[in-house]
């Protein structure tokens, strides 16, 4: 056998090792999160909704999301979720997890409901600027506040 042989070989299982580390260099641990993410589906938001607090059923506020407009996730639909589903619930074929219950809604729908929302909080600012200068006194003008706000739902991406 001939040097030459020898230093390829060698430099070949160098460049194995070096893969082979390279793959065990994975993202660092991290706690799972309580409740799973699941996957981006183009033309939804996600959410989850509260069916249980404290051992008791909050039908009331499933079905007030449901009126709203949210849709259960079938859990067929999401298997990166994995995950037991809640002893005796009630959702056997969705994704509940500790009283909550993953629900989608199209992004449209979530729009018009944001849309919405603005509206009011909008209205319900210019009535409490309006009850503010009715107090105003010529001989010591009140400035019309100035602000800005912003609204937000939920943490996950848009």
């Amino acid at each position: 056998m001939t040097e030459e042989n020898r230093a390829n070989r060698e430099s070949e299982v160098r460049a194995n090792e070096a893969d082979r580390e390279e793959e065990k260099r994975e993202e660092p641990w991290t706690p799972p999160s309580l409740l799973p993410t699941p996957k981006a589906q183009d033309g939804y938001v996600f959410r989850w909704i509260r069916t249980r607090m404290l051992g008791t059923e909050d039908n009331m506020n499933v079905s007030k999301a449901f009126r709203e407009g949210w849709e259960p996730v079938k859990a067929e639909d999401h298997p990166e979720l994995m995950g037991m589903n809640d002893f005796r619930s009630q959702f056997s074929e969705n994704f509940e997890q500790g009283g909550l219950l993953l629900c989608k809604m199209s992004q449209e729908k979530m729009n018009q409901k944001r849309e919405y929302l603005n509206q009011k909080a909008d209205s319900q600012m210019e009535a409490v600027d309006n009850s503010f200068m009715r107090e105003n006194n010529p001989r010591m003008p009140l400035l019309k506040p100035e602000r800005s706000t912003k609204v937000t739902f939920g943490g996950g991406e848009r």
